[in-house]
């Protein structure tokens, strides 16, 4: 479901809100999901390595299941489809498929796909796990609010959690070692609107100009 009427970004982030009552009978297809995780992937990430993956979830039981994991959350079993961000500890492997296609593409020469490539390579495996963690888990909230901020220019509605069991969640989707569950992003229609909140005052945030 397409939205009709074009709309600023500044009006898609100030209309967003995080919705937890969702109609249970609404359905986004799996081409609809496919292609705003498409558009989401767009966001930027530390070397270009992209350190997400997500699992879709869109089976009404298996949806009941995840509730469980979810400390019991509505939105889960009542939205159209749970998207699970994953972050992927070892992006380093993913270099010579992100460079050389950058080469390909025309958008950088051979000796420096080379360079990156080496560079890659010399720098990622020595990090440590908690290090690439924290690349991947800071990657994954890029995509993720890109995701949602997509979700609601076409019309629908989402809530990020993160609360949920994470230890159940990689043992329920089997899920490897080299990756680790992020987030849930519940999307759908929304049937009851989002308690509003506000923010903290610019001037409260903001430490300085220098």
């Amino acid at each position: 479901m397409q939205a009709t009427l074009t709309k600023t970004l500044s009006e898609v982030i100030k209309e967003r809100h995080s919705v937890r009552k969702y109609d249970p009978a609404f359905e986004i297809s799996q081409e609809e999901l496919k292609s705003m995780l498409s558009e989401a992937t767009l966001a930027p990430s530390s070397s270009n390595l992209q350190p997400w993956r997500f699992i879709v979830i869109q089976d009404e039981d298996t949806k009941r299941e995840l509730r469980a994991i979810a400390n019991n959350q509505e939105q889960v079993e009542t939205a159209s489809a749970v998207i699970a961000v994953l972050g992927d500890k070892e992006m380093y492997k993913n270099v010579e498929k992100v460079y050389r296609g950058a080469f390909e593409a025309g958008f950088m020469d051979e000796v420096n796909m080379n360079r990156l490539i080496e560079g890659t390579n010399k720098t990622y495996p020595l990090a440590s796990d908690e290090v690439r963690k924290n690349i991947a888990s800071f990657d994954a909230g890029l995509v993720s609010m890109q995701l949602m901020l997509i979700a609601k220019d076409r019309g629908y509605d989402t809530v990020p959690m993160g609360g949920f069991n994470k230890e159940q969640f990689v043992e329920k989707f089997n899920v490897s070692e080299r990756f680790f569950p992020v987030i849930l992003i519940a999307v759908g229609k929304a049937v009851q609107g989002a308690f509003h909140t506000t923010r903290l005052p610019l001037d409260d945030v903001l430490i300085d100009f220098i």
